[in-house]
């Protein structure tokens, strides 16, 4: 069967409203932003001291960067004990750009916070 005549070729399925299209658009959004509230619930559920809290996206960010810091730390504090014990420990480092990544998505949550706070509402 030719292509042209395929029950799944996009001219021949009839075109949506624009009230379909919006429709879709509104599904959409909702399940983007349901994503991220999941994401956001996953990481207060890891990170110690977000249990239960109302809390905003960038305080869960803060608070996640501030853990990260911690267990960086902690992991380095690790790592230079095995190499004063004599353990090789090539290859243990961490990326140099890991903690900056962390730190500017931060830096943008607050700024957008901060954006949205001061924006009158309608």
């Amino acid at each position: 069967m030719p292509a042209s005549q395929s029950p799944t070729n996009p001219a021949d399925r009839p075109r949506l409203s624009d009230a379909q299209k919006k429709e879709n658009h509104i599904r959409s959004e909702q399940k983007r932003r349901e994503a991220i509230r999941e994401g956001f619930d996953r990481l207060a559920s890891i990170v110690p001291g977000m249990e239960g809290q109302g809390r905003s996206e960038a305080v869960v960010l803060e608070a996640t960067v501030k853990y990260l810091r911690e267990q960086i730390v902690e992991r380095n504090r690790i790592i230079a004990d095995a190499q004063a014990r004599g353990v090789d420990t090539t290859g243990w480092e961490l990326p140099d750009h890991t903690l900056s990544a962390c730190e500017a998505q931060l830096k943008r949550a607050q700024e957008e916070e901060q954006q949205n706070g001061s924006r009158p509402k309608d």
